[in-house]
């Protein structure tokens, strides 16, 4: 692994604070519960607080309630940088529940409807800024690019889809370029499940500022070829935001993987490699989901996690995941029972 790097272009805390329950996902939450929330991310993160948004989340609800609660406490613009996925924008409610992501979502009083383009991301950017006033987008980035290409039908349509990502680029470039010239600072990014995506948009030369992977490299899987691809990113100067790191928390004992539900009959290795996991993480006295926090920070191009929680006591723990490096003993004891591969 290559120790030398370009330096990355903004000041990233360890931890990004993901805002899918303001959006209201799997559940209602109560208002004053995302109240507090958003009070203890500032509470115990330090200014700037990093925030991952999107206009997919709850139709928009969630970067209104994010513009909401920090304008009732009073959280300057300078103290809170805002990344807001792009690709999603709002629509009339004219079915039961929404027609995305179904049952995913609680107590909307709106759809979202996709558009990748040129002009329907600078259409989801003005919509994303307008639900944020008084605040705005710092991080730009096309929302689950991956999802938009595997949706093709053809061939063709996987190219054409893929130059409608493209065009959107161009347009977030161009919103980047704006705020150059009015003297703000803003990056541009992509978040994505499937990384040899953002292999392709980097090899075919947009220049990210930062990377997202979701369910990608984390303690359970972190292939070689991706591990090359996060060296190459790491001397390109590319920030890279790890999230989704315990597997729709798969790995903190829930019964979701990677958004599906899970038993011990239906998914017997999983059960398996997790049993072996917690056996292990318990003779070390370290918490499964401490070891899972750092392994997901140990390559040195990961400058942040993404984490996220519905309930305000715990987003203290939250930010004690990403504190301290990932024990060398259990990172052995783990190779040794081919839990970690090097491969």
């Amino acid at each position: 692994m290559d120790s030398e790097a370009a330096p990355t272009a903004l000041a990233w805390p360890r931890i990004v604070f993901g805002t899918t329950p303001l959006g209201n996902i799997y559940q209602v939450v109560e208002e004053s519960v995302k109240h507090e929330l958003v009070a203890n991310w500032f509470r115990y993160a330090g200014s700037p607080v990093f925030i991952d948004s999107a206009g997919k989340y709850g139709a928009g609800l969630a970067l209104e309630s994010l513009a909401k609660n920090l304008s009732a406490l009073g959280v300057a613009p300078s103290d809170v940088v805002i990344s807001n996925k792009l690709g999603w924008k709002r629509a009339p409610l004219l079915t039961p529940e929404p027609t995305f992501e179904s049952g995913a979502w609680f107590g909307l009083e709106h759809d979202a409807v996709q558009c990748i383009s040129y002009e329907g991301i600078l259409e989801c950017h003005a919509e994303g800024n307008a639900l944020l006033a008084p605040y705005e987008t710092q991080l730009l980035s096309v929302h689950d690019p991956d999802e938009y290409l595997t949706a093709a039908v053809s061939e063709a349509d996987r190219e054409s889809r893929y130059r409608d990502i493209l065009d959107a680029y161009r347009a977030l470039f161009e919103l980047k370029a704006a705020d150059k010239a009015a003297g703000k600072t803003s990056g541009v990014g992509v978040g994505s499940k499937d990384w040899t995506v953002i292999r392709r948009l980097f090899d075919d030369g947009v220049a990210l500022d930062w990377v997202m992977f979701a369910n990608s490299y984390t303690i359970m899987r972190h292939p070689a070829a991706l591990r090359s691809f996060m060296d190459e990113l790491y001397r390109a100067g590319v920030a890279i935001v790890n999230s989704a790191i315990f597997h729709g928390g798969f790995l903190t004992g829930g019964e979701f993987f990677d958004y599906r539900k899970v038993t011990r009959e239906s998914d017997a290795a999983l059960y398996h490699w997790r049993d072996q996991f917690y056996a292990l993480c318990a003779s070390h006295g370290i918490a499964p989901a401490t070891a899972a926090a750092q392994f997901g920070l140990s390559h040195p191009g990961v400058v942040a996690l993404a984490l996220s929680t519905s309930q305000p006591d715990r987003v203290k723990d939250l930010i004690g995941l990403t504190e301290g490096t990932m024990s060398e003993s259990l990172t052995e004891d783990l190779v040794r029972a081919g839990l970690v591969k090097w491969e």
